[in-house]
Parts: structure tokens; sequence; C-alpha cells
């Protein structure tokens, strides 16, 4: 497991958002942004040989994720006040793409890696379009991990035993099926599919409203801790919280809090 000594850096906002009752940290000393280089740079190389990723990037079109990722986090109450890491999918029919992202608020944001995703599909009833929206992950709702159990297609809805499932709690989402854009809520959540049946559709919209992600993209924000800052600081003193975090993790010494679902086919919000 890696130094974790730069995660104490994420701990107050996480604090904020989850309610906890910890002591809070100390202040920390300004860290110049060539400290970040290493880590980056080692997480990069560690996503291009765990996850197989066909999905063509630019510069160019990395900036262009940044630059929608900084403008949906504009238009929410959260803010990115220290360096972590940021998960952001895009709905567009066209792109279904996530990436992950360095979030640095002194510096520049770079993107990690990317791969495909599976977000709410229209036009089939009981199908909802995947909200948009800045939306963090806490220790306060707990995720689980899939039984790997098959429903009555014989299909592995979660993927295979032991894949993670990330909940991000009840939010809005629009009905997919109707056209008066009528809304209800959806537990909105994010993980891995069917590896022999549905994860070839990755790409497209195919699922009922959460974001499906490859098998080894699953791996890989779980083991990493892409999304766990709340759950690697309340794991020392919770044990429900820490059963949850995988036994082979090696954590980001800067794990984050959001996932952010943006819309390229829209106008910035």
């Amino acid at each position: 497991m890696r130094n974790l000594a730069g995660f104490a850096l994420c701990l107050g906002v996480v604090g904020a958002l989850a309610g906890c009752t910890a002591a809070p940290p100390r202040p920390q000393a300004a860290v110049p942004p060539s400290a970040y280089s290493a880590p980056v740079a080692t997480l990069r190389q560690d996503m291009a040989q765990e996850v197989p990723d066909d999905t063509p990037r630019s510069p160019a079109d990395d900036a262009a994720w940044i630059a929608r990722t900084q403008a949906m986090f504009a238009a929410s109450p959260y803010t990115v006040s220290t360096p972590q890491l940021v998960l952001a999918v895009d709905r567009n029919p066209a792109v279904q793409q996530l990436r992950v992202i360095f979030a640095n608020p002194t510096g520049p944001w770079q993107v990690i890696g990317g791969g495909k995703v599976s977000t709410g599909q229209a036009g089939l009833y009981g199908y909802f379009i995947t909200p948009t929206g800045v939306f963090p992950h806490t220790a306060g709702i707990l995720d689980y991990r899939a039984l790997g159990t098959y429903n009555e297609e014989h299909i592995r809805g979660l993927g295979i035993k032991g894949r993670r499932v990330w909940d991000f709690g009840w939010q809005t989402a629009v009905e997919g099926w109707r056209i008066d854009g009528e809304t209800n809520e959806i537990r909105l959540q994010m993980h891995a599919t069917d590896p022999d049946v549905l994860e070839q559709f990755l790409g497209r919209p195919a699922s009922e409203g959460c974001v499906r992600v490859s098998a080894p993209m699953n791996v890989f924000l779980d083991r990493h801790a892409v999304l766990d800052a709340d759950y690697l600081r309340q794991a020392a003193y919770d044990p429900a919280v820490a059963a949850v975090l995988p036994p082979d993790g090696d954590p980001f010494p800067y794990a984050g809090t959001y996932m952010v679902v943006i819309d390229s086919s829209e106008p910035p919000p």
C-alpha cells in the first residue's frame, strides 16, 4: 500500500460532507504542484496497464473534458478545495465515456485515463435518463459488492461476485420512456455488468439509469480508491466501512469524493 501522507489534504472537505465527528485535521503546509507529478504519473501508468482502453483521446479532448467538469462544479454547491481525483461521466449518447481526472485547485487539472460506460437508455419503460450534476460519494451511504447471481434472464446485472457497487443515494431523474420530461427518484449507482452478455454494449446507452463500467474499470476504481476519500478516513474506526474496501487496495494518496455526470450534447450549465 502506498504512502498516504498526502491523503490528509483532502480530509477537510470530505469531513464536512460526511458529518464526521473525528477531530479536524491539523493545518497542512502548502504543497508545490511538482509534488503531485510522481503519484499522478504512477496512477496513469497503473491505469494504462490495468484497464484496456480503446477510447481515442487528444490534448484538445482532455481539455474539453476538464472544462465541462469544471463548469459543472461551478454550477453546483460543491468545490474542489483540495487536490483529489474526480470521476467524470459523459452521458451524451454519442460519447458514453468516463474520465478519471486529477483536480488541483492551485494548478492545472490532468486527465489520468478513460473508458466506455453505459448510462440510462431512452425509450424503454422503466428506464431513466442518468441525471447530470455533481454527486458526492461518502460513507454516509454504504456501498456493497455484487453477489454474482443470475436473474431470470441469466444475466449478472452487477457483474461477477465481488464487484463494487458505488451508491450515490436517491436522485431525481427523467423517466426515459416519456416525452413530457416527467421525473422520479432513482437510486443512482455505478457498477459493473455481466462480462459475457452486457459488457459488449458499453459505449452506448443501455442502463436503467445507473452508470455501468467494465469489469477492469470497476476493479481499478475500487483498488485505487478513486472515490474513497471518506471511506479511507472512516475505515480507521468503523468496521462496516472498512469491510467495503478491497483487501488488496492500493489507494491513490489524493483519493476523491465526486462523480460528475456531464452531457456534452447540451450547453454548459
